[in-house]
């Protein structure tokens, strides 16, 4: 009679589970330093004491502050797409979708700000990152493909004019909530209007989705 045997999974060891938490800690406090310093100002001292590791350690995992700040910007681009793959946006009317889409867009901005300048800064690189990041590319296809689609199920129903286009439509609803943000501060003093109370944000919501609306919809 032969004995059967069980295969006992072996756990991950502490020295892996430990290298990972590193580049995790690593990570995060390289996105903070370059949403706050840019690419140019931020140093890699800072961001090793942040992450209570070494620079040695930094160098292991990404080779250079300049590949660090490749992996941070385009990590940057598809956190937000991923979260946007969550929305369930063709279980909803064109328009609901839409207006859902703008919603999220806004939100993401006001819960993640490093966002805005993360992509600032790349924007002063010329995109030189992400300009060969093939993951990106997919990504935003399959992105500009899902909003293309629920454009063209609108203007079939009738609530959409026809001829839009995916690309265009996202770059205004990104434009409409990035430029508000990005000059709160300055549109508060010279507007004499506080940009960032929660009354305002509330208004500037409801404005973006009526101006969304009002350019796609019949």
């Amino acid at each position: 009679m032969t004995r059967s045997t069980k295969t006992v999974s072996t756990p991950p060891s502490p020295r892996i589970r430990d290298a990972e938490a590193t580049k995790l800690r690593i990570l995060e406090a390289a996105k903070k330093e370059f949403a706050q310093n840019g690419l140019e100002g931020a140093r890699v001292d800072a961001i090793a004491l942040e992450a209570q590791a070494n620079k040695r350690m930094i160098y292991h995992y990404f080779e250079s502050k300049e590949n660090l700040f490749k992996v941070i910007i385009e990590q940057a681009y598809l956190d937000i797409r991923s979260e946007e793959a969550l929305l369930n946006l063709e279980s909803l009317t064109p328009k609901d979708a839409i207006t859902e889409f703008v919603k999220f867009t806004w939100n993401y901005y006001l819960r993640n700000p490093e966002f805005i300048t993360l992509v600032n800064n790349e924007n002063l690189n010329k995109a030189r990152h992400i300009k060969d990041s093939s993951i990106l590319r997919e990504v935003s296809k399959k992105f500009v493909d899902r909003i293309q689609a629920i454009l063209d199920k609108g203007t079939q129903d009738g609530t959409f004019r026809a001829g839009l286009d995916a690309v265009q439509v996202n770059i205004t609803i990104a434009s409409i909530g990035y430029y508000y943000l990005t000059n709160s501060h300055t549109g508060s003093v010279i507007f004499n209007r506080d940009f960032l109370s929660k009354k305002a944000l509330q208004e500037r919501l409801a404005f973006n989705i009526d101006t969304i609306l009002r350019l796609l919809c019949l």
